[in-house]
């Protein structure tokens, strides 16, 4: 079901949902993971949900789900399950184009292999590259992080993105007219659980 929005770019529609998202109970949990580890961990929730594209060549976003993995407390990482599709009975199930599974990072970290794991998964069902009105958009994974020490008052600072499409791993930080990108590197399986990223060669 659509939860936020509708907005007219997608990048109007990351400039909400982070704040968004962020805002949620125990979405930032940062501030405690050095000074109590397990109290972190237990005062930290994921929430996730996908923006997508509809046939009015607007952006919404889903309704925000917190469902965790069943192993979380075996595993002491956080995740939540979003699901593969979204029901928006203002549409066919066809007509919806998926942009970015959208998700918040409680610890600021970059995504798991859990997170890349899923987009891969997730850009074999869907398409990895999207036709809107005004441009090409690649299928994405994102991670909200804030560096608020403060949890009740979040500060949106910036995202990391994963795309399956090029493998490249990016990360953005609030600037004064919008985001900074930086490249961290494309990523490189060394085995199903884990990854690295290896930087590309300037030309």
């Amino acid at each position: 079901m659509p939860g936020f929005g509708p907005f007219p770019s997608f990048s109007e529609a990351l400039q909400a949902a982070c704040p968004f998202i962020l805002s949620k109970p125990n979405a930032v949990a940062a501030h405690l993971r050095h000074q109590d580890p397990r109290l972190a961990f237990r005062a930290s929730t994921e929430y996730c949900a996908w923006l997508y594209y509809t046939p009015d060549h607007l952006y919404e976003m889903s309704m925000l789900t917190d469902r965790a993995a069943p192993d979380d407390l075996v595993s002491g990482k956080r995740s939540c399950i979003l699901p593969s599709t979204v029901a928006d009975a203002r549409y066919a199930p066809g007509e919806l184009k998926y942009i970015f599974a959208l998700h918040n990072h409680p610890f600021g970290g970059p995504p798991s292999p859990g997170d890349l794991r899923f987009t891969d998964e997730m850009a074999r069902v869907h398409a990895w590259a999207i036709e809107t009105r005004d441009s090409k958009v690649l299928l994405s994974i994102i991670a909200f992080f804030s560096n608020a020490r403060d949890a009740e008052h979040p500060t949106c600072d910036g995202f990391y993105q994963y795309v399956p499409a090029t493998r490249d791993m990016l990360k953005w930080t609030r600037a004064a007219k919008g985001w900074d990108r930086e490249t961290l590197g494309t990523v490189t399986w060394i085995n199903t659980t884990t990854y690295r990223l290896d930087k590309k060669q300037r030309r």
